[in-house]
């Protein structure tokens, strides 16, 4: 599963940007897909990831203000992301696990998302 990652940019607190991963040549049927984010000096940590069922998980620092969703056909999962702050900014990356597999398998290049004060 090759995955495509993008949509991040330069926001200022308080604004919203909507990122976007995209399979290539296939769809996520029978996939979770998550995304993720790391921020210079610390570790890559979980932000949210969407089910083969449509079911959505979050961390606790982004519940209530991001949002993970699919399109119908399953070839792009999006993170809408609003009331940004500057400790959002990171790297995001998606990636793609197969339902019956506990890790996740595939990675997208990251997306640069930057929050100013």
């Amino acid at each position: 599963v090759q995955l495509q990652a993008f949509g991040g940019g330069l926001v200022q607190a308080g604004g919203s940007l909507r990122l976007s991963c995209a399979a290539s040549g296939r769809t996520f049927d029978n996939y979770f897909i998550g995304w993720f984010r790391q921020a210079p000096g610390k570790e890559r940590g979980f932000v949210a990831a969407i089910g083969d069922a449509g079911g959505t998980t979050y961390a606790h620092s982004v519940k209530g203000r991001f949002t993970i969703s699919r399109d119908a056909a399953k070839t792009t999962v999006y993170l809408q992301m609003n009331s940004l702050k500057p400790e959002d900014t990171a790297v995001y990356y998606c990636a793609a696990r197969n339902r019956f597999e506990a890790k996740y398998k595939y990675w997208g290049q990251g997306t640069q998302v930057t929050v100013s004060s």
